[in-house]
């Protein structure tokens, strides 16, 4: 028998779903069946798979050894937050250590913390880190063998002591918003599984302000409030902005589009081009850049949606390569519950270099 103690970082999410952290390799009808026979049971108690875990709730797996480590990514035992044991002994199994999966995943996380530069810590509390993500870099694995920001912070949180490798069978800490990988800037991820669903929640519900630093070509001399349809092209890895208008009054959704709203405001006059900042009220794929694009004012070195004689301009005289898109500055309202600490802040990731250096040669070119 195995008996897991569930602890703060698997609490709150559906038995059925905890049971397939445990047994990875083990199909739904497997896991069902044992929970109808009271192979595997919940506070000594038949489950259906439905219940909502609770901190010390109790689990038992009455299994055998074989059938334990042949479902379980060999023979992986979960320690610390969560603890395992045979029945005999009590306490985490002798002679177990992750499977092949968590160790992959812990090797990748610890290349990424190795290899990944320019990557900084803003903010971090027991729930929450806030990164500055360099242009470059991928928030997430685009592909299996991708290092991304991910990796990056689970490496910084192993390599802190902060986490251990054997918890990332139960928990993986997360990123919760993504950025393009040649956008810079602000990106939040939940060390504990309270704080990626309460970070989720603010961001599903808008309760956080987004605000972005950019350059677009041409004079923007007033702000606006930009209203639109974004249809996605899934082919050419691009959107589409239909219906935008300032202040225009939209249906929830056109077609198998998605509503998107923007705000802009200017910082500066650039001669031919303008610095602005740009407040998200949706976030959708490329949003700021279709929608800039979409009045005429498209984000300087964009490739995708920009204007090619000035991003040749620009990269002929700044060297710049990438879009000048950075996630600025996050405003977070009162919180409890896991965002207590940040709850009230201002988080600002400080402009790159290549802004930086932009902003002090204004001028025609």
């Amino acid at each position: 028998m195995k008996e897991f103690t569930v602890g703060p970082n698997h609490a709150g999410q559906r038995f059925d779903k905890f049971l397939r952290k445990c047994l990875p390799a083990a199909g739904d009808g497997f896991l069902f069946k044992m929970l109808r026979k009271k192979n595997i049971t919940l506070n000594g108690k038949k489950a259906e798979g439905r219940e909502i875990l609770q901190a010390g709730d109790e689990v038992r797996l009455f299994l055998s050894d074989e059938t334990y480590e042949k479902f379980a990514d060999s023979g992986y035992v979960p320690v610390g937050d969560a603890h395992a044991g045979t029945a005999s002994e009590g306490n985490v199994t002798a002679g177990k250590f992750p499977g092949s999966r968590i160790l992959s995943l812990a090797a990748d996380a610890k290349s990424a913390y190795g290899t990944l530069a320019g990557i900084s810590v803003l903010y971090e509390d027991p729930h929450v880190l806030i990164l500055n993500k360099p242009v470059g870099i991928l928030s997430q694995k685009a592909a299996p063998e991708d290092l991304s920001l991910n990796e990056w912070m689970i490496g910084y949180l192993l390599q802190g002591g902060k986490l251990q490798t054997e918890e990332l069978a139960l928990f993986r800490p997360s990123v919760v918003n993504r950025l393009d990988r040649n956008t810079s800037g602000l990106v939040l991820c939940g060390k504990s599984l309270e704080g990626s669903r309460e970070l989720s929640r603010i961001l599903r519900e808008r309760t956080v302000r987004k605000f972005y630093r950019t350059i677009v070509a041409g004079k923007l001399k007033a702000g606006g409030e930009l209203k639109g349809v974004l249809v996605k092209d899934e082919k050419h890895n691009k959107v589409g902005i239909l219906a935008s208008g300032t202040g225009a009054s939209l249906p929830e959704t056109v077609g198998s589009g998605s509503p998107v709203h923007t705000v802009y405001r200017p910082l500066a006059d650039l001669g031919d081009a303008t610095y602005l900042e740009v407040e998200l009220i949706t976030g959708k794929t490329h949003q700021i850049r279709a929608h800039l694009a979409s009045i005429g004012h498209p984000v300087l070195g964009d490739n995708k949606y920009g204007d090619k004689a000035i991003n040749q301009a620009y990269r002929a005289k700044y060297r710049l390569t990438t879009q000048l898109l950075h996630a600025y500055r996050l405003e977070f309202q009162p919180c409890d519950g896991a965002l207590a600490n940040l709850g009230g802040k201002t988080i600002l990731a400080p402009l790159p270099r290549i802004f930086r250096k932009i902003l002090r040669e204004p001028g025609e070119i």
